[in-house]
């Protein structure tokens, strides 16, 4: 029977052209371009090489940022043998095999570094059979995932690995990567300046992607320099990493929220833009947007929801991707309408209120006494019209008898808050009159 682990390759196929990213893998943890706030002397892999003591990871960030050729280098550097599986292919009949030779090989000496891709596939039951060979030293567990570890690992996982960051490559380090290409190429890029940039933003952060993009120019019969307009031509564009179900989808909507909170329309017509060209849903965008006027401008610009609400039923009526437009602008008013979240904090500290009052009645001289055991019982007695009081204002109590009278909300000074608290300040002041002289 033939194994197929051994490493018994033909001399035909082991002097095969290799891919670019494959012959610029790095040979040692100092050789890889990034993520130095987990690499560096200070970060905490730094710290745990320093230490000898490494511990169970998870590596959490985007695609082509080196969470795999980390974790093979730790590997070596820990003098442990390195096993790669992904949670996508593997089930558990194959995990217990990878156990088992795990055991075998711990037996004789020989630790086990067990890398698992996309270990967030793993249902619940299937993280759960890690534990005992995390706990017993079977393995060593590096898991890798796009997605955020808080929501998609169990509890029991993460309290037993450390969670590490990883970054997108910068545009510092995508340069780097592509001198070192070219450096492996014998030979500079046939771009100009304008469209290596281009370049290295078609790349999205991505190293495996961008060694991917210059093996493509590399392969190019040219006369010269190509300029943006040529490469971008020749190359299509990737799709922006964006995830409507997850992760991604979180943060964007956030970066968003912020901006039109922080009062920059510009950046709140970024995000927007980013969603949409990731292929968002405009109504769930519309919802969002509605949703931030409420929130966040509330009454200090009382035309915000009415924009936000017209915006929804252009989009309605006209689709994409005119309609998206009308979104656009009412992302830009919310940006620059007065700010208040008044209304939003008086009506949870009216919840939390409510809760704490339980069945409270209200008082009974604002109660309907429809019959005459109502009456006998006082409903409604004592009742003030406020229409026939002055200034139409009998400040009478509507609250529970026997509880403090709340203040939940307070209007700020800017839009049209500021005249709603001028009007709060003078119901006050008419309740203080009417209080002194016993009205009510």
């Amino acid at each position: 029977m033939t194994d197929l682990f051994a490493n018994d390759e033909p001399a035909a196929q082991t002097t095969a052209p290799r891919p670019l990213a494959d012959r610029l893998r790095p040979r040692a943890l100092s050789e890889v371009i990034g993520q130095q706030q987990v690499l560096g002397p200070e970060g905490p892999l730094g710290v745990m090489l320093a230490s000898g003591s490494l511990s169970s990871l998870v590596f959490w960030g985007p695609p082509g940022v080196g969470k795999t050729t980390i974790a093979r280098l730790l590997a070596d550097e820990t003098d442990l043998h390195f096993i790669q599986i992904s949670a996508i292919f593997t089930g558990v009949p194959e995990l217990r095999k990878v156990f088992e030779a795990a055991k075998m090989r711990r037996a004789n000496g020989k630790g086990t570094l067990l890398f698992v891709d996309e270990i967030h596939r793993f249902n619940k039951a299937q993280q759960d059979g890690f534990l005992p060979h995390m706990e017993d030293g079977t393995i060593l567990l590096v898991g890798a995932t796009t997605e955020n570890p808080s929501f998609e690992l169990n509890a029991a996982l993460l309290s037993r690995a450390q969670v590490l960051v990883l970054t997108r490559l910068s545009d510092e380090d995508l340069e780097l990567m592509a001198q070192r290409a070219e450096a492996e190429l014998g030979k500079p890029l046939p771009l100009t300046p304008e469209a290596r940039v281009a370049l290295l933003n078609m790349a999205d952060g991505d190293g495996r992607a961008l060694l991917n993009l210059i093996e493509q120019v590399n392969a190019w019969k040219t006369t010269g320099p190509l300029d943006t307009d040529a490469l971008t031509a020749r190359l299509m564009k990737r799709a922006a990493k964006y995830d409507k179900s997850g992760d991604e989808q979180y943060n964007l909507i956030s970066a968003l929220h912020k901006s039109v909170r922080g009062s920059d329309p510009d950046a709140a017509l970024y995000w927007l833009a980013r969603m949409l060209e990731g292929g968002e849903d405009p109504r769930y965008l519309a919802r969002r947007i509605l949703r931030m006027a409420i929130e966040d401008i509330g009454l200090a610009d009382p035309e915000a929801q009415q924009i936000c609400l017209s915006a929804w039923q252009v989009f309605e009526r006209l689709g994409s991707p005119e309609g998206e437009l009308a979104l656009g602008q009412a992302v830009t008013y919310l940006a620059l309408a007065p700010k208040s979240n008044a209304g939003y904090n008086a009506y949870k500290a009216a919840r939390v209120s409510a809760k704490k009052t339980g069945s409270a009645p209200p008082p009974k001289h604002i109660l309907n006494a429809p019959t005459s055991l109502m009456k006998d019982q006082g409903y409604g007695a004592g009742y003030a019209y406020d229409h026939d009081a002055e200034d139409a204002f009998s400040g009478q109590n509507y609250f529970p008898d026997g509880m403090k009278r709340a203040a939940f909300y307070a209007p700020v000074e800017r839009g049209f808050e500021r005249d709603l608290k001028k009007r709060l300040d003078w119901f006050a002041g008419l309740r203080a009159k009417r209080a002194g002289r016993g009205d009510g």
